[in-house]
Parts: structure tokens; C-alpha cells; sequence
């Protein structure tokens, strides 16, 4: 996992380009991000980077997370978040150094980590994109219904999992392959192409993009020409 970092949504707002095209993008402030340990792989088994953002009282910080601050000598965040990174990539890390938005350039391709917006409770035509009933022909109160969801007598149960009404949103997800149109490295703002999942003022995690979709393509090999077999001269059969 590469290194990433923490912000905050601020909302969507537009970009008008030299050609006047206008395009959607989401505002996310990031505040710089501070490297409060290192883990190597003889002390915890595995190589990653831990780092903090925002701010917190030290009132509501618990004995063994003052401690930890403490130690890396930075100033308590809302919360700590590890990323996985090879030995050599933990080499240029070290606890207190700050992680800026200018980790990122124009035109970079990212993943968006954040939850997402809570539904409640919603029915299956919401939640899981079915078809209504109809609207006429005798249908009264049940145009929204999901419709069966058992099997008489046998097996005699609905399976677990299947797609029902229930709880909505507010779940962790991921955007992959957004596209980073604009970078403001004295505001700490990022502006990303599209829509991420998370709330006005949600925490989100953006890092480089796992899914590599603009690569230029793989140039094919020249294709060898078949040789033709030299057949063998043909016998006179002998009387």
C-alpha cells in the first residue's frame, strides 16, 4: 500500500477549463499529516508507516495514546491510521514528519476512501435497484413491494443474504480512479473529479490509485510468418 492522506470533505463546486468546459469536482482540505511511529517487520512482523491527523484535546486522549504522541513528540490528532509500505519505502520516513497534499499532482489517478451517506431503512427498489410492480391492472398497495421470497415447502426458508428491505448507506467504501484536477498546496485543498463517499465534513482517506487504467498499451509483438513445410519429393512408384 502506498502512503496516502487524511482530510475532510468540504462539499462539490465546478471548473470552467480554457476550452469552457465546466467540470464537477469535490473539494477535500487536507491538512498536513503527521508521522507519530514506524513499525519494521522484527518489532511488529510487518513494515508500515503510522501517522495522525487533525487536532485533539489531550483531555480526551487515553494514558496509552498520550503516550504514543508522546513519543513521537507531535501534537494529538482525532485519530491514528497505518499504511502498509515495503522496508525501503519506511526508510524515508521518520516520527514527525508532516505528509502534504503536494504528495499528489494534476492529472493523478486516486482511490477515495469514506462512508458513506446513511438511507435508514429503505425498501428494495431503493436499496438494491428493483423493479416495481404494476401501477394498474388490479395491483392496490403492492407496487413497491419486493414480491416472493421463499420456496413452499422445500428447502422451506429464506437463504441468508438475500436482497431485502434494511438498513441503507453508512458503510465504507471505495471510489477508484478519480481523477485529481486541481491541487491548492497553500489551502490544503485537493479538487477531485466527480463524487466521493462521505457526508459534508466526513473523513476521508485519499491515496494513489490502486487500478492503473491509463497505461499505454503494451506494443504486440511482430507476428511471424508461418513457414511452409518443404514437402518431400514424391516417389515414381516402381512397376
Amino acid at each position: 500500500m502506498t502512503i496516502g492522506i487524511v482530510g475532510r470533505k468540504c462539499g462539490m463546486t465546478r471548473l470552467f477549463m480554457d476550452d469552457g468546459a465546466s467540470i464537477p469536482v469535490t473539494v477535500v482540505e487536507a491538512s498536513p499529516n503527521r508521522v507519530t511511529g514506524l513499525h519494521t517487520q522484527q518489532e511488529k512482523g510487518y513494515s508500515a508507516v503510522q501517522v495522525s491527523w487533525g487536532s485533539k484535546k489531550s483531555t480526551s486522549l487515553t494514558k496509552p495514546e498520550a503516550g504514543n504522541y508522546a513519543k513521537a513528540n507531535v501534537e494529538a490528532g482525532e485519530g491514528l491510521l497505518e499504511y502498509r509500505v515495503t522496508a525501503d519505502e519506511l526508510e524515508k520516513y521518520a516520527p514527525g514528519v508532516e505528509i502534504k497534499v503536494d504528495i499528489f499532482e494534476t492529472g493523478q489517478k486516486v482511490d477515495v476512501t469514506g462512508t458513506s451517506k446513511g438511507k435508514g431503512f429503505s425498501g428494495v427498489i431503493k436499496r438494491h435497484n428493483f423493479s416495481h410492480q404494476r401501477n394498474t391492472h388490479g395491483n392496490s398497495l403492492s407496487h413497491r413491494a419486493p414480491g416472493s421470497i421463499g420456496q413452499c415447502q422445500t428447502p422451506g426458508r429464506v437463504f441468508k443474504g438475500k436482497k431485502m428491505s434494511g438498513h441503507y448507506g453508512d458503510v465504507k467504501c471505495t471510489s477508484q480512479n478519480l481523477e485529481v484536477v486541481q491541487i491548492d498546496s497553500e489551502l490544503n485543498l485537493i479538487l477531485i473529479k466527480g463524487a466521493i463517499p462521505a457526508s459534508k465534513g466526513g473523513s476521508v482517506i485519499v491515496s494513489p490509485s490502486t487500478k492503473i487504467t491509463n497505461n499505454p498499451k503494451k506494443e504486440e509483438a511482430p507476428k511471424q510468418e508461418a513457414t511452409k513445410k518443404e514437402e518431400a519429393p514424391k516417389q515414381e512408384a516402381t512397376k
